[in-house]
C-alpha cells in the first residue's frame, strides 16, 4: 500500500471527499483516508501524477511519504494545529469579552458604558458589528475552507459553522441598516452579533480540545519514535567516531557502551551483554547477547561494551518496519467506519437541506423572522459529521499503538477489529506451543550407575555426532559442568545409533533395536522406554560394556506459558485446536500437557489450509503459527497470527505479528480487540445519538409543547464538544489492563479430543518405504528434502512407521527419489 500525505482536510466530510475522488482514479483498487493522521493510504497500479491529481481536484493537497527515509521521524506526529488554534481563541476571547459586555452587560442589565455610547444607540450598533467582523478575521479559516468545499461540491463542517455565523451577523447587518434607516430602536432585538462571534469562538474551543486529544492518541508511535538513537559510535581507522545515525551503512562496525540504545539492526562482533529488548517485544527480562547473535535498534544495552557489525539500516530496521506497521494500521479502515463514512459523506447537505426546512416551517407557522433564523442557525451549528469521522479512527490509533508497546502489532484496522470477534483459535504445534528445539526432559541410570558417570559417558560419545537429539544431550552435560572422555574408533550408525571405546572399553548409543544387538535390554527398561514415548519423548539406549548404564528421554518440550495461555484463551470463551503434523501419539501427549480442547494429528502442509476452511464453517477462526508451512493456514484463516521468532514467510502472511513471541499474548491480542471494538461502538453511539436528539431539538421541535428551545449559542457549545467527547472516550483506552483475568467461557474438554481428518484423493500420492530414521529430526531432514524437489507439493514424514507419503504436483521417478534420500543417509526400501 502507497503511503500518502494530505492537507487541508477539517472534518470526516472532507476525509470521505477525497476517498471518493481518489477511488475513482483509474487503477486504484482501495483507498482509506485517516482524518486522524492526515494521511492516505492506496492500493494499486494507479500513478503518483493522477492520485495527486484528484485529491487537489477534490479542493485539498497530497504527497507522497517518503518510503526510503527512516520511520522514526517525529515531526510527521508533531501538533502544529493545537498552538494555532490557541493563539486564535485567546485573541477571539479578547474581542468576545468585550463585544459582550456591550451587546449582552449594557442592553440586558446596564453596566455602564463612555458618555458617547450611552446617547447614541447607532454607534453601540456599529461597534458590536466591527467587534464581530474582527471574531470573524480571526477565524476566517472557517469560512475559507467551508466556502472552498462549496465550490468543489462537497461541504463539509467548516460550511455548516460558516453558514450559521454568518447567517447570525448577516441578519444583524440588516437590522443594522435598518435601525439606520429608520432610527427604530425595536431593530436592536435582531441583533445577533454576539451568536456570530460566540459561535466561531466555541467552535475554536471544541477543535482544539479535539486537536489536543487527537495528538494523545498517538502518544504510544511517538514513544517508539523517540526511541531511535539521533548518533552512533561507529569505528572508523580503529578509532570512535560519533556520526548521525543516518549515515550508518551496512557493514559498519559500531559499538555500544552500558547504558547506550543499540543504534541500528546489527551482529555481535565481539563482546557479551544483556540487552534489554522491552521496547520492541515488551518483555522486562535482558536477553543475553554473544558473538553471532542479532540485536535491534532502539534496544538497551545493559552491561558489556559490545562491538556490532550493521545489517540494516533506516527505514529496513526493525524498529522502523514496526513503526510503519502501526502507521500503516492507522491509515487503513477497519469494515465498522463503514456505516459512519457513508452517513459523513452525506451529512453536511442532509443538515443544510434540514436548515432550510426548518426556516421555512418556522416561517409558514407565522414566527417572526428572528426566531426562524435562530433555530436555522442552531441546527447548522449543533451538527458535527466530525464525532461519527473520528469515533473509529481514534480507537483504532490508541489501541494500536497500546499493542505495539506489548509488542502486539496489528498489521491493518480490519485486523484489529476482527480478532475479537474469533470464536475458533487453531494452534500448530512446533515452535508455537512447543519451543521447537529438542532439550533433555529425562535421565534414567540402570542400577548402581552414578548420574554423573552417566552423563560423562552419554557426553563423550554425543559429542561425537552432529544429530540434533546429539546436541540436546551436549547442552544439557554442559549446563551441568560435566567433563568428556576421549572417545576413539567413533563410528555412526546412521538412522540407528553411536559406538566406538573410552579407556578401550566398548561403548554404545541409540535407539531400541539397535541397542538389542549390542547388549541386553532388560524388560523393565522396555517398559519406561514405552512410557516415555507416550509422553511424546524419544528415549535414547546407552551402554558401558556389555551392561546397559541407562536412558536419556529427548523431547521438543512445551513452552512455559503455553498452558496458561491456553487456559486464558478457554476463559475468554475460544475453543483451542491444536493442529500439527506429527503422529498421534506425540499430539495427544503434547495437547494434554497443553490443555487445548481438540487435537489434529497427522495434517499435510497442503491441507492445514483446508483444514481452516473446514472449521471455519463453525464460526470465525484464528490461526497461530511460525513455520512456512503455516503460511497458507494463517493467510486463509479469518485473523493469522505470527510468533515473532517465526520464519518471514509466516509474518508476511499474518495480520498479526507476536514480537514477545509468547503465547500469552494471542488472549491479550483478543481482549485488546474487543476493548477496541467496545470503544467504538460507545463512540458511534454517542456521535450518532448527538446528533439524533441534538437536531430536533435545535430545530424548535419541543419549542411548542415543552418550551425546550436551543440559542445559537448553546448549540455551538454543544457541538464544539461532542468531538471532544469521543476522542477523550477512546483514550480511555489506555487504562485497559491486557493481563486482566476474563472469564468469558467454559472449558470443552477434560481432555484433547483427537480429531480424525480424511480428505479425497484429487492430487497424486506415492509412499515411500524408507530405513534408517529414528526421531523427529529424522522425519524432519527427510521432509525437507523430498519437497525440495519442485514436482512436490508436500511430504508426510514418520519416522514411527517408517514410511514418507508425498503428494505431487506431477510425477517424479523412483530413482530420483530413493537417491535424494540415500544422500542423507537413509535408505528407500519400497514406494507404492
Amino acid at each position: 500500500m502507497k503511503q500518502y500525505n494530505v492537507y487541508g482536510m477539517s472534518c470526516a466530510a472532507c476525509s470521505a471527499r477525497v476517498e471518493k475522488a481518489v477511488s475513482a482514479v483509474p487503477g486504484v483498487d482501495k483507498c482509506a483516508v485517516s482524518l486522524l493522521t492526515n494521511s492516505m493510504g492506496v492500493e494499486g497500479r494507479a500513478k503518483d501524477e493522477d492520485i495527486i491529481k484528484a485529491v487537489e481536484k477534490a479542493g485539498y493537497d497530497a504527497e507522497p511519504k517518503d518510503e526510503n527515509a527512516a520511520a522514526a521521524d517525529e515531526s510527521i506526529l508533531e501538533d502544529k494545529e493545537t498552538p494555532k488554534l490557541k493563539k486564535r481563541l485567546i485573541i477571539s476571547i479578547g474581542f468576545l469579552v468585550v463585544l459582550m459586555y456591550i451587546s449582552m452587560g449594557h442592553m440586558m442589565w446596564g453596566w455602564p458604558l463612555p458618555q458617547a455610547f450611552e446617547e447614541n444607540m447607532t454607534a453601540v450598533a456599529i461597534t458590536e458589528a466591527l467587534l464581530t467582523v474582527i471574531v470573524m478575521v480571526i477565524n476566517g479559516k472557517f469560512f475559507t475552507s467551508g466556502i472552498g468545499s462549496v465550490i468543489h461540491g462537497a461541504p463539509n463542517m467548516d460550511t455548516l459553522v460558516a453558514l450559521g455565523s454568518g447567517a447570525a451577523f448577516g441578519y444583524s447587518i440588516y437590522g443594522l441598516v435598518r435601525l439606520i434607516q429608520t432610527g427604530d430602536m425595536a431593530y436592536m432585538d435582531n441583533f445577533y452579533f454576539e451568536s456570530a462571534a460566540m459561535i466561531l469562538t466555541l467552535i475554536t474551543v471544541g477543535k482544539m480540545l479535539e486537536a489536543r486529544s487527537k495528538g494523545k492518541t498517538t502518544d504510544a508511535l511517538k514513544s517508539l519514535m523517540r526511541l531511535a538513537p539521533e548518533t552512533a559510535t561507529v569505528i572508523r581507522e580503529e578509532q570512535e567516531v560519533q556520526i548521525p545515525v543516518d549515515e550508518v551503512k551496512i557493514g559498519d562496525i559500531f559499538a555500544v557502551k552500558p547504558g547506550h540504545n543499540i543504534p541500528v539492526d546489527g551482529i555481535v562482533e565481539e563482546g557479551v551483554s544483556a540487552i534489554n529488548e522491552a521496547a520492541l517485544t515488551g518483555e522486562s527480562i535482558p536477553v543475553d547477547k554473544y558473538p553471532g547473535d542479532e540485536v535491534s535498534a532502539a534496544t538497551t544495552n545493559t552491561s558489556g561494551y559490545l562491538l556490532c557489525r550493521a545489517t540494516r539500516v533506516g527505514a529496513d530496521t526493525t524498529l522502523s518496519q514496526i513503526i510503519k506497521m502501526v502507521s500503516d494500521a492507522a491509515a487503513t479502515k477497519a469494515p465498522i467506519a463503514r456505516v459512519a463514512d457513508k452517513v459523513s459523506g452525506i451529512f453536511v447537505p442532509v443538515v443544510i437541506g434540514i436548515a432550510a426546512v426548518v426556516l421555512g416551517i418556522w416561517l409558514a407557522v407565522g414566527a417572526s423572522p428572528a426566531k426562524a433564523i435562530g433555530f436555522a442557525i442552531s441546527v447548522l451549528v449543533i451538527s458535527c459529521p466530525c464525532a461519527l469521522g473520528l469515533a473509529t479512527p481514534v480507537a483504532i490509533m490508541v489501541g494500536d499503538g497500546m499493542g505495539a508497546r506489548r509488542g502486539i502489532l496489528f498489521k491493518t484496522a480490519e485486523s484489529l477489529e476482527v480478532t475479537g470477534k474469533v470464536s475458533t483459535v487453531v494452534l500448530d504445534k512446533t515452535g508455537t506451543l512447543t519451543e521447537g528445539q529438542p532439550v533433555v526432559t529425562d535421565v534414567i541410570c540402570e542400577g548402581n550407575v552414578r548420574e554423573d558417570k552417566f552423563l560423562q559417558l552419554a557426553y563423550s560419545l554425543e559429542a561425537m555426532s552432529e544429530h540434533p537429539l546429539a546436541n540436546a544431550i551436549v547442552e544439557y552435560a554442559k549446563d551441568r559442568h560435566i567433563r568428556t572422555r576421549k572417545v576413539s574408533g567413533f563410528r555412526a550408525v546412521t538412522g540407528s545409533g553411536l559406538m566406538g571405546y573410552i579407556d578401550e572399553e566398548p561403548v554404545s548409543a541409540g535407539n531400541l533395536d539397535f541397542m538389542r544387538t549390542q547388549v541386553e535390554v532388560p524388560e523393565e527398561a522396555v517398559k519406561r522406554a514405552e512410557e516415555l514415548a507416550e509422553k511424546g519423548k524419544t528415549p535414547l539406549f546407552f551402554a558401558d560394556g556389555d551392561q546397559l548404564a541407562g536412558i536419556i528421554a529427548v523431547a521438543d518440550t512445551i513452552k512455559e506459558d503455553s498452558p496458561a495461555a491456553v487456559e486464558s484463551l478457554k476463559s475468554l470463551g475460544m475453543e483451542v485446536v491444536m493442529l500439527t503434523g506429527d503422529n498421534s501419539r506425540t499430539a495427544m501427549a503434547v495437547g494434554t500437557q497443553a490443555g487445548v480442547d481438540k487435537v489434529i494429528a497427522g495434517v499435510l502442509p497442503g491441507d492445514k489450509e483446508r483444514v481452516i476452511r473446514d472449521l471455519q464453517e463453525s464460526g470465525s477462526v484464528c490461526m497461530v503459527g511460525d513455520g512456512i508451512n503455516d503460511a497458507p493456514a494463517l493467510t486463509r484463516a479469518d485473523v493469522g497470527i505470527a510468533i515473532g521468532a517465526g520464519t518471514d514467510v509466516a509474518i508476511d502472511a499474518a495480520d498479526v505479528v507476536l514480537m514477545n513471541s509468547s503465547l500469552m499474548d494471542v488472549a491479550a491480542a483478543i481482549k485488546l480487540s474487543r476493548a477496541t471494538l467496545r470503544s467504538i461502538h460507545q463512540n458511534l453511539f454517542w456521535a450518532f445519538i448527538y446528533n439524533v436528539i441534538g437536531i430536533p431539538l435545535a430545530a424548535g421541535a419541543l419549542a411548542a409543547t415543552a418550551g425546550i428551545t436551543l440559542n445559537p449559542m448553546i448549540a455551538a457549545a454543544c457541538m464544539s464538544l461532542s468531538s471532544f467527547c469521543v476522542v477523550t472516550n477512546a483514550l480511555r483506552l489506555n487504562l485497559f489492563d491486557m493481563d486482566k483475568d476474563v472469564s468469558g467461557g467454559q472449558v470443552r474438554h477434560d481432555e484433547p479430543l483427537l480429531v480424525d481428518i480424511e480428505y479425497k484423493e484429487d492430487t497424486m500420492k506415492k509412499t515411500l518405504k524408507i530405513e534408517g530414521m529414528m526421531c523427529q529430526h529424522c522425519e524432519a531432514r527427510v521432509k525437507k528434502t523430498l519437497e525440495e524437489f519442485p514436482q512436490v507439493e508436500a511430504a508426510d514424514v514418520s519416522h514411527e512407521e517408517d514410511r514418507a507419503v508425498i503428494t505431487l504436483k506431477e510425477d517424479v521417478s523412483n530413482d530420483e527419489l530413493t537417491k535424494a534420500i540415500a544422500d542423507q543417509g537413509y535408505e528407500v526400501v519400497g514406494i507404492e
